[in-house]
């Protein structure tokens, strides 16, 4: 038993995109009686995420891309994003964001620098990000980028000053919560905090 909670079992519900998994459990309460719940959990993870900046130019670079969540929640289908993929087992985050910024942005990444880990929503997913930061410079783009169309990518790049990005969070133009925290990380550790 760890904290209270003791896993009584656990059934896969679906195992398509990624696995979907029905956990019961027990949970001993604070009044000390027991109480058996269900929770559903997304095994959708681990994650890495990368935001590269060019100290230079004061730029930063962002995706563009294809998200039907954000659609069915009634919001544009189009989110402006950190870099990000998923770490394959055995593989480590900092190779897993350095392939793909290759691969979405065509861009080689230095410096990289990991920021934090975190789950982004605990409540029903598994997945635990690694975020990053990293520099780039206009030499460091090799490439257009733009995905793996075999996966059914079509990633646009976006190139911009810091100060517009944090004003496109400000009016609600980037949602994503990874961006969100790379771009706040960003612009304190511009300022010196």
């Amino acid at each position: 038993m760890d904290g209270g909670i003791r896993i009584r079992s656990r059934e896969t519900l679906s195992e398509n995109w990624f696995r979907l998994e029905k956990v019961t459990f027990d949970q001993r309460r604070a009044d000390g009686s027991q109480q058996t719940l269900e929770r559903e959990v997304y095994h959708n993870g681990p994650g890495a995420t990368v935001l590269p900046l060019d100290p230079e130019r004061g730029t930063v670079l962002l995706v563009r891309q294809l998200r039907i969540p954000a659609l069915v929640n009634g919001d544009g289908p189009m989110l402006v994003e950190a870099c990000a993929g998923m770490v394959e087992e055995g593989d480590d985050p900092a190779q897993t964001v350095r392939q793909e910024a290759e691969q979405e942005m065509g861009c080689r990444l230095h410096a990289l620098r990991k920021v934090l880990e975190l789950y982004p929503s605990p409540g029903a997913s598994a997945e635990k990000l690694h975020l990053f930061l990293a520099r780039y410079t206009p030499a460091d783009r090799t490439g257009h980028g733009g995905g793996l169309a075999g996966e059914g990518e079509q990633i646009e790049v976006l190139e911009m000053p810091l100060s517009q990005a944090w004003a496109m969070v400000e009016s609600g133009e980037i949602i994503d919560a990874k961006t969100v925290i790379l771009l706040q990380h960003a612009r304190l550790a511009q300022a010196g905090l």
